[in-house]
């Protein structure tokens, strides 16, 4: 029997175990399918050696040969050290007659055997979910339908085969091919699963990735083997999933790097750069493209194009005659795929090399922010290869060596908010106005992003008040900006102008926090950030109001009256609420606890804005709501929308700092909507770009921009930044705006009350309050807040005492910063609810333990 007809007929165990029947998917869409994975299953992988996906810039550019010939190659080593190649066909259309994984399961033995007869090899060939179509194709009258077993609504199958290559005993190499979803259409896999009744979700193809991912291989992997998985996908780049989900966004969780299959025939030059660029704008690492020879040179002017950053091999043009066995096409391929195991080879060991680097670079050569760098030492250094929608991509090393997923919680300081799809819609969105505008300057132009950007605004967050949108770069300036139309207002409302110098300062309430730069430090109350050693300059220019806090204790909403108010007339029902929802109600202006508030805050306006002094209040400055930096404290609405109403009857300019509160962070678009009342000037930032570019604007009403309007110059804001209203940051602020409040692409939205749906828990709310290590709970919007029961001396922004918490969480997939004993979990505005709950759920399990654990701390004391 010659080596070629020997494999044609191969011994081998063949077993049937079930079948996989999916309802209809209703409502099926192709065009942006939501793409979903479980947080419980975290997306991990091992990097205890390479793991590529096989990409193709078409259907029918030779995918599967390439992974024959890297197989080949693989297995066929120099070393005498066993190898191990794994293949992976993801989702398979037109089985049984065209199956990847058994084309290399028959394929890659002839090719070791003919280089090299004194070989063994175990080869393995499974295919593990077949549609019912198919699987009577596979198995004729044989197969039935009735009796077969069910999990969650559909049902699997498994196709097994496995034979040994060689004489020896000790088998040296081992080839595993895998199929994960089959069908019998020669069709898309959105088509095939439509029309077989056998759909799957992207979320069960990315855990059945991960399994297979581990299965055979173990996450340590054999040190004494040399093992390469290969990932097939089908068709081409942007070729649709089982869900219509875009293969380049479906697998994106993973982001394994990748190889590039091109198309060397006439035309192809356009669709292999349009194929990588479509895997680049989504974050892939394209190492290598292979091109089959058609005579045209089209490798020519993709290195050109590529600038010599990404290898381009040519194989030799593919045998078109169907009875060719391909054995010498293979052979003289063998050269171009030596090479390519080399370049795959040798990326990964320079991406393992950096990313062991790294934490020793970083505490060498950073300032991070808000950072005590003697107190991260490098073990404690988090290192993040990538992030897709809400998730980091976190290096790890501990017990082996793996890339895994992480939520966000910080919504990296405040500022994220997209889920993968919203993601990669924002980066095709700027790199098209990158490639259209770059950046232009602003003053006396328009042009399109800014012009949009600022329509929404008036639209949205600023509607029935605004009337003016200014941009600047972030925060701080947007306030320091705010101040000055404000002082100006103030002064053309209440003085002649020319009457000289008039000294300012603001009304704020304890607590807050405005920003780092100098002015808007100088516009909050003395906290650790206005500290001598943070601010020797800090002057503390305001009066600064104690205000009343909410928050849940012990299952109960409670408002904490300050000292200095006088309580006595305060009726207990009006401290005490039910409901959060009972605390924004506007029938509460009538309570006694209104007429404390009100009686207060006209004292503090006589005494710190009447004649006598030698300043005056020019502005009301406030975080509406909740006060980020200082604590993620609640304040009491009530308190707060007296204090507005106050200040614009003493004509003095109310500024809301929405940089944190606004879009849809407290659950509405503007925090002014809970407060019920409206500013003269408003700041927004952060989630207004859904985080992935700087961008600030300060908001105004015509009265304030009316008070700059003049015939000089001299009298206009005369302020500026040279990237004011860049394209690139108007673009993503759009594209957010647009996508946030929208339910079609925002399912938490409740489009008639134009707010989200609760995104915590409330049951497992109240229970965390009624926690003994936990002093107070808020949650509202996208924004959870527990406050740990710790002793005075541990308490505070320095305080260290969550630590031991934060990382069991971390360990858990949650992504977690302190602010002191203060910890908060902060999600999108598109994250889902039951995501939300399983966060809530291991936050109280870790809670258990960390009372335990200080419970034995305080014995041994």
């Amino acid at each position: 029997m010659t080596p070629t007809t020997m494999f044609q007929h191969p011994p081998f165990l063949f077993t049937y175990s079930r079948h996989f029947l999916r309802r209809r998917h209703a409502g099926h869409h192709l065009s942006t399918p939501p793409i979903r994975h479980r947080f419980l299953s975290t997306i991990t992988h091992t990097l205890s050696h390479p793991i590529y996906t096989i990409w193709a810039a078409n259907t029918g550019l030779g995918k599967t040969l390439v992974s024959t010939g890297l197989a080949a190659s693989s297995l066929h080593s120099s070393s005498p050290s066993p190898s191990k190649l794994v293949y992976i066909k993801p989702l398979q259309t037109g089985f049984p007659l065209d199956s990847d994984s058994a084309f290399i399961y028959r394929k890659v033995p002839q090719i070791l055997l003919l280089r090299n007869p004194q070989s063994t090899l175990l080869a393995s060939n499974q295919t593990l979910n077949v549609s019912v179509p198919a699987a009577k194709l596979k198995i004729g009258n044989n197969f039935s339908e009735e009796g077969q077993s069910s999990k969650n609504g559909f049902e699997t199958s498994g196709y097994y085969e496995e034979r040994k290559l060689g004489i020896g005993e000790e088998v040296q190499s081992e080839l595993i091919c895998k199929t994960m979803y089959a069908w019998k259409e020669a069709i898309s896999p959105h088509l095939a699963a439509e029309r077989e009744g056998s759909n799957v979700e992207d979320s069960d193809v990315l855990v059945m990735l991960k399994k297979c991912l581990e299965t055979g291989i173990g996450s340590k992997g054999d040190e004494r083997t040399t093992v390469l998985c290969l990932v097939e996908t089908a068709g081409g780049v942007a070729s649709p999933g089982s869900t219509g989900s875009l293969q380049c966004d479906l697998y994106r969780p993973f982001r394994l790097p990748s190889i590039l299959v091109g198309d060397g025939r006439l035309g192809g030059i356009s669709g292999t750069i349009s194929a990588y660029e479509s895997l680049t704008i989504r974050g892939y690492d394209v190492v290598a493209i292979v091109l089959e020879d058609h005579g045209l040179q089209n490798e020519l002017p993709l290195l050109s194009y590529l600038r010599n950053r990404v290898p381009v091999l040519v194989v030799p043009s593919i045998p078109k005659d169907p009875l060719d066995n391909l054995m010498e096409w293979f052979d003289e391929s063998k050269s171009v795929f030596d090479s390519l195991m080399g370049i795959m080879m040798s990326s990964h060991e320079k991406r393992i090399a950096r990313l062991h680097e790294m934490p020793k670079k970083a505490q060498e050569i950073f300032w991070w922010p808000f950072t005590q760098h003697k107190l991260v030492p490098e073990q404690k250094v988090t290192v993040i290869d990538s992030r897709c929608g809400e998730n980091f991509a976190i290096h790890k090393v501990k017990d082996h060596e793996c890339i895994t997923e992480m939520f966000d919680a910080c919504a990296s300081w405040w500022t994220q908010g997209p889920n993968a799809a919203l993601q990669i819609k924002l980066a095709r969105d700027m790199g098209y106005t990158a490639a259209r505008f770059g950046h232009v300057m602003f003053p006396e132009n328009v042009y399109e992003p800014a012009l949009e950007c600022a329509e929404l605004l008036l639209q949205g967050v600023g509607k029935g008040w605004a009337s003016r949108v200014y941009f600047s770069d972030n925060g701080s300036t947007a306030v320091e900006i705010a101040l000055k139309m404000a002082f100006r207002k103030f002064l053309v409302d209440n003085f002649d102008l020319s009457q000289g110098n008039i000294e300012l300062k603001v009304i704020a309430l304890k607590g807050s926090y405005h920003g780092d730069t100098l002015g808007a430090m100088d516009a909050q109350a003395p906290s650790p950030y206005t500290g001598f050693l943070q601010q020797p300059w800090y002057t503390g220019r305001g009066f600064f109001l104690d205000p009343p806090l909410v928050s849940m204790c012990d299952g109960i909403w409670k408002v904490t009256i300050p000292g200095e108010m006088a309580a006595e007339n305060v009726i207990l029902k009006d401290t005490s609420f039910k409901s959060r929802d009972e605390v924004f109600n506007k029938s509460r202006d009538d309570s006694s606890l209104a007429s404390l508030y009100s009686s207060y805050i006209s004292q503090e306006l006589q005494i710190n804005s009447g004649s006598e002094n030698s300043y005056y209040a020019g502005a009301l400055i406030i975080e509406p709501v909740i006060q980020g930096a200082g604590g993620m404290l609640m304040v009491d609405p009530l308190f707060q929308r007296l204090l507005v109403k106050k200040c614009q009857n003493h004509k003095i300019p109310v500024i809301f700092d929405e940089v944190f509160t606004g879009f849809w962070r407290l659950g509405v678009q503007s925090a002014a909507e809970l407060l019920l009342c409206q500013p003269d000037i408003a700041c927004y930032a952060k989630l207004m770009t859904g985080g992935v570019i700087p961008l600030a604007v300060t908001l105004a009403t015509n009265d304030v921009f009316e008070s700059f309007v003049g015939d000089s110059k001299l009298k206009a804001l005369l302020h500026g930044h040279s990237y004011s209203a860049h394209a690139l940051g108007c673009a993503a602020a759009c594209s957010s705006i647009k996508w946030f409040k929208d339910s079609q692409t925002n399912p938490n939205l409740i489009p008639q009350q134009n707010l989200l749906k609760e995104l915590w828990d409330r049951e497992l709310v109240e229970k965390i309050s009624f926690h003994p290590a936990v002093q107070r709970v808020v949650s509202l919007g996208t924004l959870f807040v527990l406050e740990l029961r710790v002793e005075d001396n541990e308490a505070g922004y320095a305080s260290q005492c969550a630590s031991s918490l934060l990382v069991k969480l971390r360990e858990d997939g949650i992504y977690m910063r302190p602010l002191g004993n203060v910890i908060y979990m902060m999600c999108g505005p598109c994250t889902s609810s039951h995501l939300c709950l399983q966060m809530l759920e291991r936050l109280y399990t870790r809670l258990n333990e960390f009372r335990h654990e200080k419970s034995l701390k305080g014995r041994e004391m």
